[in-house]
């Protein structure tokens, strides 16, 4: 049987085609970053991939009949932490120029039988829920059947990072009911995507799935597994630099390292360095956790987005920026994948990504079937 085909949108440096697996092929892959666009290359080739503006992208530079059309679309307006913009946003608004794209195929009688969006949780609640309705609405217009489900990586890997990803089915496709809940399936229907999904329009609800999505084996994987002992790209603090970081921490955080130094073990552990407060009271503070976790991989924007790593062992706190690497294992690359030379490059790729296996949990549980399912009843 042929393998299943994809186009990649918001492609980065292919971390969906990464998930998706060897069992997929790509025909088309878009991005606008060129840097990231290298990086792309240096893993997959250049053969599928076009770098520009998604805005001028045209249906003749899309070969073939794409089984699936993948678009990780970019986050920051839609983000809690973003400016709120929301899909009128100049970047999380690229939205529309890609969607248009599907519109187009399928006047040329080329319409994928599926889509998957993938972005943050604040697309369920930006705009009070509208954006997320008109997203619904688009597919719907378009005779999609869908649903979402919110993934967080810290189920596959030792990093928290729920996404919210929307998998759309064509409504000529016949879904198989072992696909489907009568419901809300946990722990993949979270309460905030309830919530959404009771906020849509009678008529947006009537085309809702809820895809019956099994939880992973249990992680066996830990923050410490993932730790470089010697990192080639960043360097250890001097006692001097780590005790800065700690002077910055709240009674609340400075408790967790005397806890930590208590343990008995070596300790593991990460660091953000967040402002708090409003108005003329705004305040650096250093926050750390010894959960196992690392914290919300972001695209840095100065250094205070910037992740670091605290060591704790025998009474002794050592602190250092995370690796590329370590960024990259965080969103379950392998360590042959190759990765740009400059630090900052690498952080902002993996950062800005979607984590590898939660695309193939996906892939393996909701995508396939349905292809096998329609491939099934064409050959019937």
């Amino acid at each position: 049987m042929n393998r299943p085909t994809f186009y990649e949108f918001f492609a980065g440096g292919g971390m969906a085609r990464a998930g998706l697996g060897s069992s997929w092929h790509c025909l088309f892959a878009n991005d606008f970053d060129h840097k990231k666009g290298e990086t792309y290359r240096a893993n997959w080739g250049a053969d599928a991939l076009h770098i520009g503006d998604v805005r001028t992208v045209q249906p003749q530079q899309l070969p073939g009949h794409a089984d699936l059309v993948w678009a990780s679309f970019p986050c920051q307006d839609l983000s809690l932490a973003g400016a709120g913009a929301g899909l009128a946003g100049a970047r999380s608004g690229t939205f529309w120029p890609f969607f248009d794209l599907v519109r187009k195929l399928r006047a040329e009688d080329r319409q994928p039988p599926l889509l998957a969006l993938e972005n943050v949780c604040g697309a369920l609640t930006s705009h009070g829920g509208e954006d997320f309705t008109k997203i619904c609405q688009a597919l719907a217009q378009e005779d999609y059947r869908f649903g979402a489900v919110v993934i967080d990586a810290a189920l596959f890997l030792p990093q928290s990072r729920p996404r919210l990803f929307i998998i759309a089915a064509r409504k000529d496709i016949a879904l198989s009911p072992q696909l489907l809940g009568q419901g809300p399936c946990a722990p993949f229907s979270t309460p905030g995507l309830i919530a959404a999904q009771e906020r849509l329009p009678q008529e947006l609800k009537s085309n809702w799935l809820w895809w019956r999505l099994p939880p992973p084996p249990l992680r066996n994987r830990g923050l410490a597994d993932i730790i470089e002992d010697e990192p080639r790209d960043v360097r250890w603090h001097s006692p001097e630099e780590t005790q800065a970081l700690i002077a910055m921490m709240s009674e609340v955080n400075l408790a967790r390292i005397a806890v930590a130094k208590t343990a008995g073990r070596r300790m593991v552990g990460t660091l953000y360095r967040r402002t708090r407060g409003s108005g003329d009271e705004k305040t650096q503070r250093a926050e750390a956790r010894f959960d196992g976790l690392a914290g919300c991989l972001r695209t840095p924007s100065g250094g205070s987005s910037r992740q670091f790593v605290l060591i704790v062992e025998k009474g002794r706190v050592r602190s250092r920026l995370m690796s590329a690497r370590e960024t990259a294992r965080l969103m379950g690359l392998p360590d042959e994948y190759i990765l740009p030379q400059r630090y900052n490059e690498a952080y902002h790729l993996t950062g800005d990504g979607v984590v590898v296996p939660a695309v193939r949990h996906l892939a393996e549980h909701v995508l396939e079937p349905l292809l096998r399912g329609i491939r099934l009843r064409v050959a019937a």
